[in-house]
């Protein structure tokens, strides 16, 4: 019987061949990726049984590129493993795309349980997050606290505070210039941006950009 079928998602390739070793024992590991744009094209090539991916890739953030690779392949599970500890983003993830959430604190073994329980149709989620969701329902039940930008200005957004210029980012979605200039306006003006730093610390702020170290 043939193991089932893993892709990796992260932008720490020591991160990913650790990862990889932890899991190979029981599953095959058919690919590793970098960003989050490298993950949805190489899923649709390889239909992996689970995608486990961090949250802070480059490109296409993980909460994005989660989201579209749950409506490209539904049958394949997705299991988010990062250090980020913001509830409001594992509960968006849990309720829209993800299977499982685990914190890269959490022990070893708990990445291989949970690649076991999301392929029975289970979910996963690491007991710190889980105990904080569950307090933090209690103490409010509501399920839409988050302020969404639009899908493309997501990825303008992102593409622009990596440092990209609007040419570079216009290239990587294939629109003009002047469409990538439109959505950053617009950005800057809704959400009251004076300059690029305004842009990056919102970036960060709306966790398309990992803080620096």
């Amino acid at each position: 019987m043939s193991k089932p079928r893993v892709l990796l998602a992260d932008d720490h390739i020591l991160v990913s061949e650790a990862f990889k070793k932890l899991l190979e024992p029981e599953f095959e590991v058919v690919g590793t990726v970098a960003d989050g744009r490298s993950l949805l094209q190489v899923a649709q090539e390889i239909r992996p049984d689970v995608a486990i991916l961090d949250l802070g890739l480059p490109l296409l953030n993980g909460m994005d590129a989660g989201k579209r690779l749950k409506s490209l392949l539904p049958r394949t599970k997705i299991i988010v493993l990062t250090m980020n500890e913001d509830l409001d983003l594992a509960g968006v993830a849990l309720r829209d795309w993800a299977s499982g959430y685990l914190l890269k604190k959490s022990a070893g073994g708990e990445l291989v349980q949970a690649v076991r329980d999301v392929l029975k149709g289970k979910s996963y989620v690491t007991a710190y997050v889980a105990q904080r969701l569950l307090e933090d329902f209690v103490r409010d039940p509501r399920t839409e606290r988050i302020k969404h930008l639009t899908p493309r200005q997501r990825e303008v957004l992102q593409l622009l505070a990596e440092g990209r210029t609007m040419k570079e980012a216009a290239a990587v979605l294939h629109v003009t210039t002047r469409t990538v200039a439109f959505h950053k306006y617009r950005i800057m003006e809704e959400f009251s941006l004076k300059n690029n730093s305004d842009l990056v610390r919102f970036a960060m702020k709306e966790h398309l950009l990992a803080p620096p170290a």
